[in-house]
């Protein structure tokens, strides 16, 4: 039974194949039964022909002398065998009693008898364990009362040696065919599937990001198919940007009369001024989470692969000053030619996150840093600030905690670059960094976003950066 899954899953060719192997395996054994059965027929036919006109012409010399009271067989068969001792070919006639007589060739062995009203051919063991085929029938001879029995056997040797030659040769000339039809089959295969093996690549460009849309120079019934897919990406495009553009718009629509209502807020008396700006800055918190999820391009499998250090560059530069005025250093150590399959505003609005974060923390120094570490993509944000224990890492990937309600902020920057982690099928981790103080690590996808989500779900499996 555990075979019955993997041949469901087993490739087209390989379905194919199979297939043809099984036809082959079943027709050509059956073909191979019949024509050696039609052989072996024909050869027996055609030796028991020369055994029956061998047995007429010793019936038609058979003669009884009433002198001597004896029989003659006036005249030779015509073949030397029959006269050479213990040659194969014999014949001979008897009446059941003491009048027999044998070819020379019998010598002082004799030939079994049976009765027979008329020509029966059967197989027997004749002198020397030698295999015969022996044909026999009982005859009328005057002045004799009782019937003579007359049998002529000839060595099955050369019939056996002929059917068996026949079947060596059967045999070889149906493998021969059997693998001249696997090779023309796994042929025809080969060049049946190649517009499938086209559009599978050409789907494998759409997943890297290297096309946009699938190549439709394809047979009739394939070519309708890569139109669908393409009309179904292009429709997914445009409702992608089409979501972004439309939250885009709504953080900028919602902004004005949050501020209204903060400002306005100030003019309330206490208490229900303090409620009144706890629920305005949870509105605020909820519609910067969700926009920031709705913006998110996700699938990495959409996206060319982007060298990140000219993405992140606007970010560092930005920060850097800000850093700058805070008296804090901003270092980065990513490699030039580093690339990631990531949209380049998310890949600027997780990397800001996680800068912003270390700076409000930081003391001095702030790295960042990234590379490849067993096939898999990483980008780690680290500062020498005071670093959270264990619960504590585990409250702050919450949305909208915040550990300090002193320093300002939302306390949505780490669960915003959760979420984009997510969103791109990657990992977050939060730990202790080597300058003393927090290490935030995300691990971006190097592929598909399918094969991305696979791996993580199943295993840190590794994936190569392109």
């Amino acid at each position: 039974m555990s075979r019955l899954p993997s041949l469901a899953r087993a490739s087209l060719a390989t379905r194919l194949l199979v297939a043809a192997l099984l036809v082959i395996l079943v027709s050509l054994p059956l073909a191979g039964l019949g024509l050696a059965h039609h052989f072996r027929a024909s050869a027996t036919a055609a030796f028991d022909e020369r055994l029956a006109a061998l047995l007429n012409v010793v019936i038609a010399e058979v003669r009884y002398d009433e002198v001597e009271q004896r029989l003659l067989h006036e005249r030779s068969l015509g073949d030397p065998r029959f006269e050479q001792v213990f040659s194969g070919w014999y014949w001979q006639v008897s009446d059941g009693g003491e009048r027999v007589l044998a070819s020379r060739s019998l010598w002082d062995q004799r030939l079994p008898v049976v009765p027979a009203s008329g020509p029966e051919v059967r197989d027997v063991m004749g002198p020397r364990g030698v295999p015969l085929r022996l044909i026999e029938r009982d005859i009328r001879l005057a002045p004799l009362e009782a019937p003579l029995h007359v049998g002529v056997a000839l060595s099955r040797e050369a019939l056996d040696a002929e059917l068996a030659g026949f079947t060596r040769l059967l045999v070889l000339s149906l493998l021969g065919l059997a693998l001249l039809l696997l090779a023309a089959l796994a042929a025809q295969v080969r060049w049946a599937l190649a517009p499938l093996r086209r559009l599978q690549a050409s789907l494998r460009d759409v997943e890297n990001g290297e096309a946009e849309r699938l190549d439709t120079r394809l047979p009739a019934e394939l070519s309708r198919l890569a139109d669908a897919i393409n009309g179904v990406l292009a429709r997914d495009r445009r409702l992608m940007e089409r979501a972004r553009h439309a939250a885009g718009n709504l953080a900028h629509a919602l902004k004005t009369p949050v501020s209204v209502l903060a400002t306005q807020a100030d003019a309330i008396d206490e208490p229900q001024r303090q409620r009144m700006k706890a629920e305005l800055r949870r509105i605020d918190e909820a519609v910067r989470h969700h926009l920031a999820r709705a913006s998110a391009a996700g699938d990495a499998g959409l996206h060319r692969p982007s060298r990140c250090l000219a993405v992140l560059a606007p970010v560092l530069e930005g920060l850097g000053r800000l850093a700058e005025r805070r008296g804090i250093r901003l270092s980065h150590a990513l490699p030039e030619a580093m690339t990631l399959r990531m949209d380049p505003q998310d890949l600027q609005e997780l990397v800001g996150n996680l800068l912003e974060n270390a700076l409000r923390w930081a003391a001095t120094r702030v790295v960042v840093s990234g590379g490849d570490e067993g096939g898999e993509c990483w980008i780690e944000v680290a500062d020498d600030g005071p670093g959270m224990s264990e619960a504590q890492r585990r409250q702050a990937m919450a949305r909208g905690v915040r550990l300090d309600e002193q320093e300002p902020g939302s306390g949505l920057g780490l669960a915003i670059v959760n979420d984009l982690v997510t969103l791109y099928g990657g990992r977050f981790t939060l730990g202790r960094a080597a300058l003393g103080g927090l290490s935030a690590r995300v691990w971006l996808p190097a592929g598909p976003l399918s094969k991305a989500q696979g791996a993580t779900a199943a295993a840190p499996r590794k994936r190569s950066c392109q």
